[in-house]
């Protein structure tokens, strides 16, 4: 699939500045920019590299700016925002770009035309970096590559103890500091070296989000070639300095605009595989692997594009990090210990090993899991942290410690838990539940395997457990008054979100028939919209409609009014599990087409405004945006 910006659209900077391409290495580091050419983010880059694969994510290779000159004088073919003016604007002469394997940028300018293409190289933190005559007319091709080594969260300013060594070889150049090379493999260019500093480098997304905007990049040298048609320079930046050109030489076709497939090729960007571990990045550009994200992401990611074995490797690998009954929220890219602060990411947890074994049964890894899922029975019924604890008056699953958010509606200002959801939220009880007839499931497949022993109690138990839980469930969350359920119990809340569609989308559902078609139908009037379903009714007050400002109010309408992609998988399952409307459920998944192209192109984005017109935010690139949009399309609709 490859996605298209055609000349109109490039020279429009609202569509060229907005729309962002990224190109992931598979540990972690990625490089990424917008259709313009121009970083409007600090996480833009051409070479963003893992440190510390998959995380220690550190900005490397920024920008090259680029001229050709054909006649004496040179012309622009890359660009820079500064502040008030952008420098070089080769914009003007752009008309094309597109991104697939690689970001491919055409130009015409004084009577020649280049290509650039950027390519990622799987596997390793590098990335070439090759502009090519198309043209008919020899030209002088010169480039300034734009250095820096900083944390890609993080601004840089000119440092005269930068860089601590730099190092000119014939045909590379070296560029250490704080323990991190990058090198430069520049074969064939005439190189001048002409070093100094580039100023306030400015970066429009991080001035909407209120943030530092600004950045200095050093310049260790100028590059020229000669190019007669045909001909090609190319630029390896790594991290290793042995990396060897990439060049995918594609020949433009018409885009593919099959669902599934759009689907199952932005799947590909989240996978990583380092020597330690196998695992799935939350989103692009500031998440890692999050044990919550991870989770609900790998039924979409996993199993419905055929990676059973991946799938396995990265359930095993959550399990030996598991700490009283819980697997971490997210690993910490600084190296401290991994953050535990989720009630549901274990549960999750527990879904996915369902899913997975559903999927492609397999003895020797249900014995494994076994004694895991039981592990994770006992911490949550005789206690574990945050106050995670089944209540055995009811069966059901409460939790919640003051200053702590603990579901997946997490946002935090300051001291602030902006929707704490302390007690028995519905959707965590629903999971829990579903962990419970998981548990009865997985036992009742080992006795017919021939494994009776490998779990310590019987079926039964946890059926009765399920039984006691379920009849709680429905007598203390459904409202019939308001036609919907309770968002929680003890305390209770009615407000309007959108929680109780993941409890009626789980494979062992505690929801009844009778409930669910009354409150599907509230959800379609009230929090359904064509991008995501609002995490807040409109008539509720707090109800925040715009997903826009700083940082602290973006986070103050992260889940009071914003719509999330990745639950119309949810409700899209429970339409065709309640209503039997597959038919409905394919009008909603479709939508993804668009989704797909409108923000990060091949990816779908984090949030969606709760108003109309309702524009993308967040994270450009989020992994269960697509994942839960690619299993409700492959599970209940049976999409192409």
């Amino acid at each position: 699939m490859r996605y298209v910006l055609d000349e109109l659209q490039c020279q429009n900077p609202e569509v060229a500045t907005r729309r962002e391409w990224l190109l992931s290495n598979g540990i972690g580091g990625y490089a990424m920019g917008t259709g313009a050419g121009i970083n409007t983010r600090r996480y833009h880059g051409l070479l963003i590299s893992a440190i510390t694969p998959p995380t220690g994510r550190m900005l490397l290779l920024s920008a090259i700016d680029a001229f050709i000159d054909v006649d004496g004088s040179p012309v622009a073919v890359s660009a820079n925002q500064y502040p008030g003016a952008v420098y070089p604007d080769g914009g003007h002469y752009l008309k094309e770009f597109s991104v697939a394997d690689s970001a491919v940028w055409r130009y015409k300018a004084g009577g020649a035309m280049i290509e650039r293409r950027v390519t990622a190289h799987k596997g390793e933190n590098a990335v070439t970096v090759s502009y090519v005559n198309t043209g008919d007319v020899r030209f002088k091709l010169t480039l300034r590559p734009l250095v820096c080594h900083r944390d890609h969260h993080s601004n840089f300013y000119e440092d005269a103890r930068y860089p601590e060594h730099l190092e000119f070889d014939p045909e590379s150049i070296q560029v250490t500091h704080g323990g991190v090379s990058l090198t430069l493999v520049h074969q064939g260019a005439a190189r001048t070296p002409v070093q100094g500093w580039y100023y306030r480098f400015e970066h429009a997304r991080e001035i909407e989000r209120g943030l530092d905007p600004r950045d200095d990049l050093y310049c260790p040298c100028e590059l020229s070639y000669d190019l007669q048609p045909g001909q090609r320079a190319v630029l390896v930046a790594s991290t290793s300095g042995t990396a060897s050109p990439r060049i995918i030489d594609t020949t433009p076709g018409q885009p593919e605009y099959r669902v599934s497939a759009m689907l199952r090729q932005a799947a590909e960007s989240f996978f990583v595989e380092t020597h330690d571990r196998s695992t799935i990045i939350a989103g692009y550009p500031w998440f890692t692997d999050w044990g919550r994200d991870t989770m609900i992401s790998l039924p979409g990611l996993c199993l419905t594009t055929g990676r059973t074995k991946q799938a396995k490797a990265i359930l095993a690998a959550y399990s030996t990090q598991m700490y009283q009954g819980l697997i971490p929220n997210r690993f910490v890219e600084s190296g401290e210990k991994p953050d535990y602060n989720t009630v549901d990411a274990t549960l999750w947890f527990v879904n996915a090993v369902y899913k997975t074994l559903e999927s492609e049964w397999d003895t020797e890894f249900a014995v494994e899991m076994g004694p895991v899922l039981e592990s994770i029975y006992d911490w949550h019924t005789n206690g574990t942290l945050f106050g995670i604890k089944v209540d055995p008056a009811d069966g059901l699953l409460t939790q919640g410690v003051d200053g702590v958010q603990l579901t997946w509606m997490d946002a935090k200002i300051g001291d602030w838990v902006v929707t704490p959801r302390h007690g028995k939220p519905v959707e965590i009880n629903a999971l829990w539940i579903n962990a419970l007839r998981i548990l009865e499931w997985l036992g009742n497949n080992l006795v017919e395997a021939g494994h009776s022993s490998a779990m310590s109690q019987s079926p039964g138990h946890y059926a009765t457990d399920a039984e006691h839980a379920t009849s709680s469930f429905n007598l203390k969350f459904w409202h019939e008054g308001l036609g919907h359920f309770m968002d929680t119990v003890d305390p209770d809340d009615a407000t309007l979100r959108p929680n109780q569609v993941i409890a009626m989308a789980l494979p062992f559902s505690p929801v009844t028939q009778e409930s669910a078609v009354q409150a599907l139908g509230v959800v379609a009037g009230e929090l359904l919209t064509p991008v995501g379903l609002r995490t807040l009714g409109r008539e509720e007050q707090g109800y925040r409609g715009r997903y826009k400002g700083p940082l602290p109010e973006l986070d103050a309408a992260y889940h009071q009014g914003t719509a999330w992609p990745w639950l119309l998988g949810s409700y899209a399952t429970a339409v065709v599990k309640f209503l039997g409307d597959r038919q409905e459920a394919k009008r909603i998944l479709r939508n993804a087409k668009d989704m797909l192209g409108e923000y990060g192109l091949g990816g779908i984005a984090e949030v969606y405004d709760g108003d109309a017109p309702q524009s993308p935010g967040g994270c450009p690139w989020q992994a269960w945006s697509v994942a839960e949009f690619l299993r409700a399309w492959t599970e209940d609709v049976q999409g192409e």
